[in-house]
């Protein structure tokens, strides 16, 4: 795509408003629609959209797969953590209710927000990690 200027020009401005919307997404999914796995796919749709547009070399200088994969670990220990904290605080596992017993409340919007930044994180990643996986293919 090195001759496609007006398509490289129009994924340079739209990448960045992706990212972003995938952000707010991820932000206030427990307001509204949305949450981790929908801000994932979207965080992940920019990065491919990136791809796609400027190579899979290029992709991978911005987003190496080694350290997709890593961060897809760290998604998955952030959702596995929050229930075990939740043990430890005295709860069932995924009982957000445990981390502040006078105010439960307050302790679902902080367990919802760390569950639904482990599901983004681990969903934008493994969706990254299968798309380079596929793309760097050979015949």
């Amino acid at each position: 795509m090195t001759q496609e200027t007006i398509l490289r020009v129009v994924t340079k401005v739209l990448v960045p408003y992706i990212l972003l919307f995938a952000f707010y997404v991820q932000f206030h999914g427990d307001y509204g629609p949305g949450g981790g796995f929908q801000a994932g796919v979207i965080f992940a749709a920019g990065l491919v959209l990136y791809s796609l547009v400027f190579g899979l070399a290029q992709a991978k200088r911005v987003a190496p797969a080694a350290f997709m994969e890593r961060l897809a670990a760290v998604g998955v220990l952030i959702y596995g953590l929050t229930g075990v904290a939740c043990l430890f605080a005295g709860g069932k596992f995924l009982d957000y209710g445990a981390f502040t017993p006078h105010h439960p409340h307050h302790g679902q919007e902080l367990g919802i927000f760390l569950v639904e930044l482990g599901v983004g994180i681990g969903v934008a990643s493994v969706m990254v990690v299968i798309f380079v996986t596929f793309a760097g293919r050979r015949r």
